[in-house]
């Protein structure tokens, strides 16, 4: 099985890019501001979950995945 690093191997870019935009704002559909970032701003591969979905195996290291908590504030952000 091959090595994936994401920012090597991702065509997404580096994590923390994505740590410092989501991390602690709410996903809306299209409202941008200083607490909220617009689903259409996401990469094309995504996928927001909430704490305690059930999610799949399979791994895409070029999907992004949002993990949100309750509230629909994001927690982590991970490749796969």
């Amino acid at each position: 099985m091959p090595l994936v690093v994401p920012g090597i191997n991702s065509s997404l870019g580096d994590k923390s890019e994505w740590v410092n935009k989501l991390m602690g704002k709410k996903i809306s559909d299209s409202t941008r501001d200083e607490t909220t970032f617009a689903k259409t701003d996401l990469p094309k591969s995504h996928r927001i979950v909430k704490s305690g979905d059930m999610l799949t195996t399979d791994h895409d290291p070029n999907r992004l995945t949002v993990h949100t908590g309750d509230d629909g504030t994001v927690q982590n952000v991970t490749y796969g």
